[in-house]
């Protein structure tokens, strides 16, 4: 699973891992939350962006009903309001329904087994995916997953997370073209709670929860990547230092999510749109995480 912090680069991962042969990655925000069960968490993050939960008795067919999976949900059911309407993407919902349930059909039914038939329903489904015949792994991407880390090592023990890091200036200069942006401060602690979180993971779970930066990514998106699927375990491959879907090169990430174009330079004058005074508060908000996180020279140039 990948996560990222809201404009924080987690769209544009998960177009660059999209190419590589051993990957089924997930056509958009994968969004398997649930409306069922809570904790305190629920008062910083929508439910949408949290690992599932299920009552007691729920039968398949209501399993696939509680996936929130609005993005495709909503191309698959009214293509003409989904901002994907001309990505290609060919999917009938009934037939993706029926494998869902009919992968379940002798199946406890647990957690971790109605999350494998999301996957895997969606995937049966796709009719123009472009497959290599050498996928092995599943990749999905939810905002903020990494809150959910343990519930998801503890349903799948050879699973992964990684969670992508961006500094608070430019993510919140994005999340500022929303038309709901969250108020700075609001911005600033989960970005805080996020990156605290994804810090303590990887020291908890060296070996499963994984962190890269944008910065990074965008700076040299081979390096970067090549690292990254090492710590993965996956072979090299060179469709990862581009974004693309359904395996096709993008010219822009948008709409995956609002960065349109990964570079440096982009992500510099993204972070200037900000005023000096909204800068001083990011740096006040967030001083310890951007220390952490390897940002400590990162705001002075925009502070002088």
């Amino acid at each position: 699973m990948l996560s990222a912090m809201y404009e924080n680069g987690g769209n544009t991962t998960h177009r660059l891992l999209d190419g590589h042969p051993n990957l089924f990655v997930y056509p958009f925000e994968s969004q398997v939350g649930t409306a069922s069960g809570s904790n305190m968490m629920d008062a910083y993050v929508p439910i949408r962006y949290r690992w599932p939960e299920f009552p007691a008795n729920t039968t398949p067919a209501d399993a696939y009903e509680m996936f929130w999976d609005e993005e495709l949900k909503t191309l698959l059911r009214a293509p003409r309001r989904s901002k994907f309407a001309g990505c290609g993407l060919q999917m009938d919902e009934a037939a993706r329904k029926q494998w869902f349930i009919r992968f379940l059909a002798k199946r406890p039914l647990t957690r971790a087994n109605f999350v494998e038939a999301f996957f895997r329903s969606t995937f049966a489904a796709w009719t123009n995916y472009n497959r290599s015949g050498h996928e092995t792994h599943y990749v999905g991407y939810n905002p903020v997953q990494v809150f959910d880390t343990e519930k998801i090592f503890a349903d799948w023990p050879h699973s992964q997370v990684l969670h992508v890091i961006r500094n608070p200036f430019s993510g919140f200069a994005d999340t500022c073209k929303r038309p709901f942006p969250l108020p700075l401060t609001r911005y600033a602690w989960i970005w805080n709670i996020c990156q605290h979180m994804a810090l303590t993971y990887r020291q908890k779970y060296p070996d499963r929860f994984h962190i890269v930066r944008f910065e990074d990514i965008v700076a040299n998106p081979r390096r970067t990547m090549s690292k990254l699927l090492r710590a993965l375990g996956l072979p090299p491959s060179e469709q990862c230092f581009f974004p693309s879907f359904n395996r096709q090169p993008l010219q822009q990430v948008h709409p995956w999510g609002t960065i349109k174009t990964p570079t440096t330079e982009a992500n510099i004058a993204t972070a200037n749109e900000l005023s000096a005074d909204q800068k001083r508060q990011l740096q006040t908000e967030c001083r310890l995480m951007l220390d952490l996180c390897g940002y400590g020279d990162f705001y002075k140039e925009f502070l002088a």
